[in-house]
């Protein structure tokens, strides 16, 4: 391996929508790298397709340290990239993330702040390395294709996945998160709000009309506030059909991170779990899935990738 790329990073960007915006955010950063002497070698994705190929020539190249200035959908793509990998190559590199994403949860989860680059930068200059835990959903696409997907936060089915689909339609559409959060709430009043699902989890059956289930390796967008994606475990929130009044009192405790206290949660933690929906819609690491068919399968894979944390 060459010795040079021990101490290079490689950063690869993967720019919000509107050019002006993503260049003016990249200066920034750029601005921040060089006054703290960081030596990088940079590439720009376009698509989720060019997050994965440009991942793999990263890894090939021989980098060990890879920084992700994206969200949480950008560090999905880029661990699964890495997980297609041996084992003796994954141990050689070290993912970082510099937050810039519509959804930056898992940067959130270790303190990382989007406005706040220099303390970004000189926390990932440490390299200070920890092994973590990743999530794993295997399940049947309509095809008959088995999938296999791996997530660093979570994995949503149900109303929570609706909402951040919609959300994300908002914010293609509209090109302002808050307007597209506005948007997602005012067509959640219109749209379904439970689904007929089968979960079985640690042996316990359960089979009724659920609004949302949350399977966190972290933060899960508040819903599981106690995971940590080190505990050789995954939290899973089950969410209930609450009447209106129990929904309003829901969304409130979700703000204010208390999510579990309500009487529609039934929280779990767990190693494996396995679910089938009536057609609920599935988000991983805040992107929808293929539409799943049949039982599919969730469980945690303990320490499998590096990742640079902070002091």
């Amino acid at each position: 391996m060459n010795s040079e790329l021990n101490n290079r990073w490689a950063i690869l960007y993967c720019p919000r929508k509107g050019l002006i915006r993503s260049r003016i955010r990249w200066e920034r950063v750029q601005k921040e790298l060089d006054a703290q002497g960081v030596k990088y070698d940079f590439v720009q994705s376009e698509s989720t397709d060019s997050v994965e190929r440009l991942m793999t020539m990263l890894i090939h190249n021989g980098y060990q340290t890879i920084v992700i200035m994206g969200g949480d959908t950008a560090l999905n793509d880029a661990v699964n990239c890495l997980m297609k990998e041996e084992k003796a190559v994954r141990e050689q590199v070290a993912l970082g993330v510099i937050p810039n994403g519509t959804l930056n949860d898992f940067a959130r989860f270790w303190g990382f702040n989007e406005r706040e680059d220099a303390q970004t930068v000189a926390w990932l200059k440490k390299r200070r390395v920890r092994k973590v835990d990743l999530g794993c959903i295997i399940y049947n696409d309509k095809n008959g294709n088995q999938q296999k997907r791996y997530f660093l936060n979570c994995v949503n089915i149900g109303l929570t996945a609706d909402i951040q689909n919609m959300r994300r339609q908002g914010r293609q559409l509209l090109g302002s998160s808050t307007l597209a959060f506005i948007y997602s709430l005012l067509l959640m009043v219109f749209h379904r709000h439970d689904y007929k699902m089968r979960l079985v989890i640690d042996y316990e059956v359960t089979e009724r009309n659920v609004m949302t289930v949350c399977v966190g390796n972290a933060l899960g967008y508040g819903q599981t506030p106690s995971a940590v994606p080190y505990s050789g475990m995954l939290d899973v929130s089950v969410v209930y059909n609450p009447k209106v009044k129990q929904l309003l009192a829901g969304l409130w405790l979700l703000v204010t991170g208390r999510l579990l206290n309500h009487k529609s949660v039934h929280p779990y933690r767990i190693r494996k779990m396995s679910a089938e929906s009536d057609k609920a819609l599935i988000c991983v690491d805040g992107r929808p899935a293929e539409q799943a068919v049949g039982e599919y399968h969730l469980h945690v894979e303990p320490e499998m990738i590096n990742f640079l944390i902070p002091d």
